[in-house]
């Protein structure tokens, strides 16, 4: 909305008139989006913020309009500007409140599974090996290389963490991160772990970044950038170097290999066709604590993966992971997961920036939410790390407005709530504080967002089950298993559903009674 800049003046908020021409602007778009997109969608990026539930994009969106100098209420963030918005239940099929690995499996693979899997469906049991054959079920981005496209995916967490990991692996345990981290028995009886899954199961992705180096590497081999701490050191039992791996088998192949942010930028991408960036031997670090020396952005991998990926004729399939908002909140740290919504934020500004909606289906969601929110009756403009504006009328201490329902942050000091108003609570590290004590707070169990521009985005409307989404984004494209609708159409073409008519199905139904 072109008005949103003229909200700082509370001057003009007084005045009816601009409510209601901001109102009537908004009502002008909204009308021209009864042209529906039907054209086939040759490229598709999906950004999947960690537990970015909605009080989450709410706080992020005060957030950036603040770091920008505004109150932040009247903000847009870069989602907020997409036009169709749906819900999903994020439930998983054992799982009233969700984990990563099987929502991933739903927003991935089309089929909701188990807490705890990835790339099987719910037959699986988590941690049971044998029952991983003939239960595993492909995911998106395969269907889209299979389609001829390019793909890619970049994390901010580990490449073999839940959420990527569902994009190419088939494993009852999220945690198999290694073959260190697997039972012997599960590894006797040809269950995979998931870092050799990424270089073994879909053969030529594309691209590949985020952390993870450490699963990648022979046990006790040090690591390039920490040398000195051993946590960091390789952590393969079977000795196996799958990164050395994957550099000989693209040697002829146009295909770098990089570890800081110096090398992924010196690239030049015409000449890059694979390109595997390990930054860090597990996650990435949180963009607060990031040094923008050594280690790129997220907006900055997204920006070279888009450049790689759409020299491709056929279009491109790519996964975007903003994974450690999910951490922050776990962690009781809302301003690091904040700050991790708003680079992603940024991300999927760069992105729209590089491509173009009438080819290019884009959809932002999150996999689950956490019991994070803020309250408290702030005032306008009030910091989002603020306190509320008056105390508590029954213990008389002031408190944040941002609270969680469980976690780190739960404190008792001389038999009482500690009062925040003694501490640095706008702190980086500050933990929030919550109503239940718990080591690591858990994940919410309410409907997230979906986001949806581009070809066939209004078919994201409504309330739907999470393993709805790659059914959509599938058709829009082409790709998959839905495809009677697109015989002799080219990109951009519009596409039209392949529907029965009334006719046929009155036949249908006469032969069926």
């Amino acid at each position: 909305d072109t008005w949103t800049g003229l909200l700082s003046s509370t001057e003009q908020e007084k005045d009816p008139k601009f409510w209601n021409t901001w109102a009537q602007q908004t009502l002008k778009n909204a009308l021209s989006l009864q042209t529906l997109n039907q054209n086939k969608a040759k490229n598709l990026i999906f950004f999947l913020g960690d537990g970015m539930g909605v009080p989450t994009v709410t706080a992020a969106r005060i957030l950036k309009g603040q770091l920008s100098g505004q109150s932040g209420e009247e903000t847009q963030l870069e989602m907020d500007k997409f036009p169709f918005v749906s819900l999903a239940k994020t439930y998983n099929t054992n799982a009233q409140v969700a984990d990563s690995a099987g929502t991933a499996t739903a927003f991935l693979c089309g089929v909701k599974a188990n807490e705890g899997t990835v790339g099987v469906s719910a037959a699986a049991v988590r941690s049971q090996c044998n029952t991983t054959k003939g239960n595993e079920v492909t995911s998106i981005l395969k269907w889209a290389k299979d389609a001829g496209k390019s793909v890619g995916l970049v994390t901010t967490t580990r490449v073999n963490h839940a959420t990527p990991s569902a994009s190419y692996a088939h494993s009852v345990d999220r945690d198999w991160l290694s073959d260190s981290a697997m039972p012997a028995e599960a590894v006797q009886d040809g269950c995979k772990d998931i870092a050799r899954q990424l270089f073994e199961n879909i053969p030529d992705i594309n691209v590949i970044m985020g952390g993870g180096r450490k699963y990648m590497f022979p046990k006790n081999q040090v690591d390039v950038e920490y040398p000195d701490t051993a946590k960091y050191s390789g952590t393969r039992k079977d000795g196996r170097n799958l990164v050395g791996e994957w550099i000989e088998k693209m040697e002829n192949k146009n295909g770098h290999y990089v570890w800081n942010k110096k090398q992924l930028l010196s690239l030049n991408p015409n000449n890059v066709d694979y390109l595997l960036g390990l930054f860090e031997p597990e996650d990435m670090t949180y963009d607060l604590e990031r040094n923008p020396e050594t280690d790129p952005s997220l907006t900055e991998m997204v920006e070279v993966a888009i450049k790689i990926l759409k020299k491709n004729p056929n279009g491109f399939y790519l996964l975007v992971e903003g994974g450690r908002i999910d951490h922050g909140h776990h962690e009781g740290k809302a301003k690091q997961a904040l700050y991790e919504a708003v680079e992603m934020d940024r991300a999927i500004s760069r992105a729209g920036l590089m491509t173009s909606i009438h080819d290019t289906l884009t959809i932002v969601t999150a996999d689950h939410s956490h019991v994070f929110n803020f309250g408290g009756y702030t005032h306008r403009g009030n910091t989002i790390f603020g306190l509320a504006p008056a105390v508590s009328d029954v213990d008389q201490k002031p408190f944040t407005a941002i609270l969680y329902g469980n976690g780190p942050g739960y404190k008792l000091v001389n038999g009482g709530r500690e009062n925040v108003s003694a501490i640095d609570y706008q702190e980086n590290n500050y933990q929030a504080q919550a109503a239940v004590p718990l080591s690591m707070e858990t994940h919410g169990g309410e409907d997230v967002a979906v986001f949806a521009k581009g070809p066939m985005a209004h078919l994201l409307h409504g309330v739907h089950e999470q393993n709805y989404i790659p059914h959509v984004m599938a058709y829009a494209s082409c790709i998959g298993q839905n495809r009677q609708h697109c015989a002799g159409h080219n990109q951009g073409s519009r596409l039209r559903p392949a529907l029965p008519s009334i006719a046929a199905l009155f036949t249908l139904i006469r032969l069926l009674f």
